[in-house]
C-alpha cells in the first residue's frame, strides 16, 4: 500500500517525532532530488522502502509521514551532479546518514561500498561507483525526546571552582569489578553509583568526556581500532559503541541517566567536541553523509574543487564560514545542552574554527555567533587554541568567554620539574594563571586550562618513567606520535626495581600534582594519573582499545590517591589556590601586606634580576588570604589563611628559611611535603625565620597558623 505524505515543515531539520508521525527536513542545496529511505529493521537484507520528497523550501527538503514511530530507521538517497571538479559527488547508490540524526542503530565500520568511485578504476575518485551501500551503512533512527529529569539543570559551577577530570567513556569503566559486567565501558556504567562515588570522593567539580558523537572506526585490518573518537560523523547522536542498551535510539536515554546521576553528585559533563572535520576523509574518502548530502556546502575546497583542505590532518575540514554549517554547528551545540544538559564543549583543534579564508581570525563568524548565542554563551567553553595549519598555535588569541588548554604551562611545568634549562619568571607566571597571555584582553585566570597530561602523550606515571615514546603496538614503526615530550624517565627507562629511582618517581608524580592543583587557573587531571595508570610509554594510545588504554581498577596506586585527594581538597577549602582576579603583587588595603610576594631560599624577598636566571631550581611563594573570603556553613565570610609554598626542584637538598618579617605570619603549620606520603606531612609547626630543609625535586606546603 502506498504511504501517505504530506508536506511537512522544513523546520527543525532532522527527523522529528510528534506523537502522531514524523516530519523529515534535509538541507542540500544544490541537490536535483531526494529520496527518504525507511527500513525495516538493522538487518544487511532490511526491506526498503524509497519515497521521494517533494517539498522544497529554499535549499531544504521535507516531508512529513503520519503513523511513524520513534525507533523507525531510515536514510537519504540524494540525486545530483557528480562532477568532483565543481566540488559535487552525488551519488544516489550511497545510503546516506542524516546529519541531524539524534540516535544511529549499530556503528559504521569502513567497507568498500562506501566509496562513491569504484576501487581500482584508472580514473580514481573521477569514476563512479554503482555498488549499493545500504547494507553496510548504519541507519539513523528516529527517537521519542521524552525523559523525565525530575528537575535536573546544568549545574553552573563557576568557572574558579572547576577541577576538571579527563576521560574516556569506555576506557574509565571497562575493567572496574564494582560495576555489572552487562554496563562495563557504557555510559550507564559511568553513571553507575561504583563510578559515581569515585568521582565524588576524589573531588573533582567536571569530567570531560572524550567524543561521544557518533564516529566511525576508520582502522580494523590490523586488529587495532579508532579507540579515541575523533572522527566523528554525527554531531547529534550519542555514540552507540558505549550504550549498554539497544539499538532503538535507547542510547539517548542512557545518556541522559548517566549526566543526570553525575549533575545528582555535583559533577558536569563537558564534552570533547569535533567540528573541524568529519570522517569521510579526503576525495579518496568515503560518502557516508555530508559528502554525498553537499559536498560544496559543508568542505573547504582547494580551487580546484576536486581535492579538499586539510587543517587537520584528517583529509578534510568544515567550512565553518557557509551559513548553513554554522547552523548546524549551533544547533548541535544547542541540542546537546537544552535536551542533554551537559554543561560545556572542549573544542578539538579549535583554531581551526577561526580561519575565515586560511589565516586565523580570533573575530571570525563562529565566535561572534557563540558569543551572542543566549544559550551555548552560558556554558563552558573551552578550546584546543591550535590545528595543523600554517599559523595555528594560538594559545592565548581566543576571544572573552573562552578558556584554552595551555599547552604552555604544560611544557613550561615539565621543563621545571625535569631540570631543564628555564627562567623562574615563565614558571611564575604559569603558576599564577598565564597572565602574560590573558590579562590583556581582560580575561581571568580561568581562562588558562592548566594541565600536565592530557589523553594524547604520556600519562603521569609515564612522563616520569620513560624518556621515549614506545609506540611499537601501534603498528607504525614508532614513528608516530610526539617525540619531544619533556619527560625524565628519573635513571632508568621503563618498570625498574631500583628502590631509589622508584622513590623518585613517586616523589616526581607528587610535585606535578601538587603544582598543578595548586597553580591559578583551572587544573585538568588526566583519567587515571591519580593512580599511577600506565600505557607501557606509548604516548599515542588512540588505536588501543585494551588493556593499554583502559584504567586497571585492580591496580590502584592508592598511596597517590589518597595523596591527590588530599591536595583537591586543599584547594577546593581555600579560595586563595583558585583566584578570580588576578594577583596585583601591591599591598592589600588596610592589611599593609601584598597578596603575593616571592622569596629566596635565604628568606630574602626576590629582586628583579633573579628571575631571569635560567639555572634558577628553588623558589618561595607567599599567598596571601586577607582579602579573600568564603561562605561558612551557616551563611558567614571567613577570612581565607595564608599560605607559604617552597618549590626545589634541584636535585640536592637546600635550607629555606621561612619568611623573617612577621607581617607574612608569625608561625606556620606545613600541610604538604611530596618528599613524603600523602598523611605523612601534617602537625609540623615552625616560627618565622625558622630554616626547613626541603629534599632534591619536592615541594612543601605551609599554613599560616593564626
Amino acid at each position: 500500500m502506498e504511504r501517505s505524505i504530506y508536506p511537512g515543515k522544513p523546520y527543525p531539520l532532522g527527523a522529528t517525532w510528534d506523537g502522531e508521525g514524523v516530519n523529515f527536513s534535509l538541507f542540500a542545496e544544490n541537490a536535483t532530488k531526494v529520496q527518504l529511505c525507511l527500513f525495516d529493521g538493522d538487518a544487511v537484507d532490511a526491506r526498503e522502502e524509497r519515497i521521494t520528497l517533494t517539498e522544497r523550501t529554499h535549499q531544504v527538503w521535507h516531508g512529513y509521514i503520519p503513523g511513524l514511530p520513534p525507533g523507525q530507521r531510515y536514510g537519504y538517497r540524494v540525486h545530483g551532479p557528480f562532477d568532483p571538479h565543481a566540488g559535487h559527488r552525488y551519488n544516489p547508490h550511497k545510503l546516506l546518514l542524516d546529519p541531524y540524526a539524534k540516535a544511529v542503530s549499530g556503528v559504521v565500520n569502513m567497507h568498500e561500498a562506501h566509496l562513491g568511485y569504484e576501487v581500482g578504476h584508472p580514473d580514481s575518485d573521477l569514476s563512479f561507483s554503482k555498488v549499493d551501500s545500504a547494507p553496510y551503512v548504519p541507519k539513523s533512527v528516529v527517537i521519542d525526546p521524552a525523559f523525565d529529569w525530575e528537575g535536573d539543570t546544568q549545574l553552573n559551577i563557576p568557572f574558579h571552582k572547576t577541577i576538571i577530570y579527563e576521560a574516556h567513556v569506555k576506557g574509565l569503566t571497562k575493567l572496574n569489578p564494582e560495576v555489572p559486567e552487562a554496563l562495563r565501558g557504557t555510559y550507564a556504567g559511568l553513571g553507575h553509583p561504583a563510578t559515581v562515588r569515585y568521582l565524588k570522593e576524589l573531588g573533582i567539580t567536571a569530567i570531560e568526556l572524550m567524543p561521544v558523537h557518533q564516529f566511525v572506526n576508520d582502522r580494523q585490518a590490523d586488529g587495532l581500532s579508532n579507540y579515541w573518537g575523533y572522527n566523528s560523523i554525527g554531531f547529534f547522536a550519542p555514540e552507540a559503541r558505549y550504550a549498554a542498551s539497544g539499538t532503538m535510539g535507547e542510547q539517548v536515554q542512557e545518556f541522559k541517566n548517566m549526566v543526570k546521576a553525575l549533575h545528582a553528585a555535583n559533577i558536569e559533563v563537558i564534552l570533547d567536541v569535533v567540528y573541524n572535520h568529519t570522517a569521510e576523509g579526503n576525495h579518496l574518502g568515503p560518502t557516508l553523509c555530508f559528502k554525498g548530502v553537499d559536498n560544496a556546502a559543508y568542505y573547504r575546497l582547494t580551487d580546484d574543487c576536486r581535492y579538499y583542505m586539510d587543517y587537520t590532518g584528517t583529509g578534510n575540514t568544515l567550512n565553518v564560514n557557509l551559513p548553513n554549517v554554522l547552523r548546524l554547528i549551533m544547533d548541535s551545540l544547542r541540542y546537546w545542552i537544552t535536551e542533554m544538559h551537559v554543561d560545556g564543549f572542549r573544542f578539538d583543534l579549535a583554531a581551526t574554527l577561526a580561519r575565515e579564508l586560511h589565516e586565523v581570525d580570533r573575530l571570525s563568524a563562529f565566535f561572534d555567533i557563540i558569543h551572542q548565542d543566549p544559550v551555548i554563551s552560558q556554558v563552558k567553553l573551552i578550546a584546543e587554541p591550535w590545528d595543523l595549519g600554517e599559523g595555528g598555535y594560538q594559545v592565548g588569541n581566543f576571544p572573552p568567554g573562552w578558556a584554552e588548554w595551555n599547552g604552555k604551562y604544560r611544557d613550561c611545568v615539565r621543563d621545571y620539574w625535569r631540570g631543564a634549562e628555564s627562567t623562574l619568571s615563565e614558571f611564575a607566571e604559569r603558576f599564577t594563571g598565564s597572565s602574560d597571555l590573558y590579562q590583556d584582553d581582560y580575561r581571568r585566570p580561568t581562562a588558562s586550562i592548566n594541565f600536565v597530561t592530557a589523553h594524547d602523550g604520556f600519562t603521569l606515571n609515564d612522563l616520569v618513567s620513560y624518556n621515549d615514546k614506545h609506540n611499537e603496538a601501534n603498528g607504525e614503526d614508532n614513528r608516530d606520535g610526539e617525540s619531544h615530550n619533556r619527560s625524565w624517565n628519573c635513571g632508568a627507562e621503563g618498570p625498574t626495581d631500583d628502590v631509589e629511582v622508584n622513590a623518585l618517581r613517586a616523589r616526581q608524580k607528587r610535585n606535578f600534582l601538587t603544582t598543578l592543583l595548586l597553580s591559578q587557573g583551572v587544573p585538568m587531571l588526566l583519567a587515571g594519573d591519580e593512580v599511577s595508570r600506565t600505557q607501557q610509554g606509548n604516548n599515542n594510545a588512540y588505536c588501543q582499545d585494551n588493556e593499554i588504554s583502559w584504567f586497571h581498577w585492580d591496580k590502584l596506586d592508592e598511596r597517590l590517591l589518597q595523596f591527590t585527594r588530599k591536595v583537591i581538597a586543599l584547594r577546593r577549602k581555600h579560595p586563595v589556590f583558585c583566584r578570580r582576579k588576578w594577583f596585583t603583587g601591591r599591598p592589600i588595603k588596610g592589611i599593609g601586606v601584598e597578596d603575593i610576594a616571592w622569596f629566596l631560599p635565604d628568606g630574602r624577598e626576590m629582586p628583579d634580576e633573579n628571575w631571569d636566571h635560567d639555572f634558577a631550581r628553588s623558589l618561595a611563594i607567599f599567598l596571601s588570604g586577607h582579602g579573600i573570603h568564603s561562605l561558612g556553613e551557616k551563611g558567614e565570610r571567613i577570612i581565607d589563611d595564608s599560605f607559604y609554598l617552597i618549590f626545589n626542584a634541584y636535585h640536592e637538598p637546600l635550607d629555606f628559611v621561612l619568611p623573617k618579617d612577621k607581617k607574612y605570619g608569625r608561625a606556620w603549620e606545613k600541610v604538604i611535603d611530596t618528599a613524603l606520603e600523602a598523611d605523612d606531612a601534617d602537625g609540623d609547626t615552625y616560627q618565622a625565620g625558622d630554616t626547613v630543609q626541603i629534599v632534591g625535586r619536592a615541594v612543601h606546603v605551609y599554613r599560616q597558623v593564626k
